[in-house]
């Protein structure tokens, strides 16, 4: 949209952005103004729940740092050679283990599409990548218990591989036949530093640019994990106090398919992100939501977070778009109804 701003104005309008410290601030001085018995107790529930998940931080902020660092996410390269059923099958279980953010996503799937990668290949890893990473892991077993997280990170496999597979058999058919838009130049909003190149340098310590590379990751990863779930249970603490268990048992508790398919739908409008939906989904389940509908709420809404669609709408047309998400809605229904039938 073009600029309608006078060129001698000193100052451009710019939309207010208060961002996860802002809205903690907003809320917390509202508890202080409409609820002030109750503002102690909210932060000492915040802390706690917090102090209680830092080693699990701790843990996820220097595995994601380790693996930046040490260049291994190069190796994920290796996922794309070869038969194109092999191609699917490990592009989906390395998306899951994957350290990427969604915005770093764009430009490794740009590149890998532009030397003929098959699109099945990049469907499965784009489904798996949003739903599990090392960092996640961690806060998900923490929180939720690591049976959860597991069972998460099948599931993360599972879809990438059936997305993968559906896309490699419907390869011709009018859905995926010319699937690209127009591939954007290779950028990022994580930052300015790009991918090491080459073979992994495990002891990355002694080069000081990867040295440099592990610093600014472990502080970037511990602040934006902290900002979140900070936030999380904040509103994990209001939702505890102001929003009736039964309310919540009556639409998303139960054991038929109802609650699993509600769990998906609102799952996508009501996400965050994958570690700030920890907290959230936590005491969903503290107030009746059935396990099935927490599993396709956290599928469903990872899947089609905005990151998550942004990296995928970036570069493909809006009939492939509406496959992923398909996808991604079926696989998340299926998950709940796998999650319910075993926990």
């Amino acid at each position: 949209m073009a600029d309608t701003t006078h060129s001698h104005s000193p100052a451009k309008f710019k939309r207010w952005n208060p961002g996860a410290w802002g809205v903690i601030a907003v809320i917390l001085a509202a508890i202080a103004l409409f609820a002030p018995d109750t503002l102690t107790e909210t932060i000492v529930f915040t802390l706690r729940a917090l102090g209680g998940t830092a080693p699990f931080i701790l843990f996820a902020v220097s595995a994601v740092a380790y693996l930046k660092a040490s260049g291994t996410e190069n190796l994920l390269a290796k996922a794309f050679e070869g038969n194109p059923a092999r191609m699917i099958v490990m592009a989906a279980l390395i998306g899951g283990i994957s350290p990427f953010c969604s915005c770093e996503v764009i430009p490794f799937i740009a590149a890998l599409l532009a030397v003929g990668a098959p699109l099945g290949a990049v469907m499965a890893f784009w489904l798996a990548s949003p739903l599990m990473d090392p960092a996640m892991f961690a806060i998900t077993s923490g929180t939720l218990g690591f049976d959860f997280a597991l069972a998460k990170t099948l599931a993360a496999v599972s879809i990438g591989m059936m997305g993968g597979f559906s896309v490699m058999l419907m390869a011709n058919t009018p859905i995926f036949a010319n699937p690209l838009r127009k591939v954007p130049a290779a950028s990022s909003c994580c930052g300015t530093s790009k991918p090491f190149s080459g073979k992994p340098v495990w002891k990355f310590w002694k080069q000081s640019d990867r040295l440099g590379t592990f610093v600014d990751t472990a502080r970037d990863n511990a602040i934006f994990l902290t900002k979140w779930l900070t936030l999380a249970y904040l509103i994990e603490a209001l939702m505890l106090r102001y929003i009736p268990a039964d309310w919540i048992a009556g639409l998303l508790g139960g054991t038929g398919i109802m609650p699993i398919l509600l769990g998906a739908f609102v799952g996508a409008p009501a996400y965050l992100n994958g570690y700030a939906a920890v907290p959230l989904v936590d005491a969903l389940l503290a107030q009746g939501m059935s396990n099935g509908a927490a599993m396709s709420f956290v599928i469903a809404g990872g899947v089609s977070c905005i990151p998550a669609a942004i990296a995928v709408w970036a570069l493909v047309k809006p009939r492939v778009f509406a496959a992923y998400l398909g996808f991604a809605l079926t696989g998340a229904i299926f998950a709940g109804l796998a999650w319910q039938a075993v926990a």
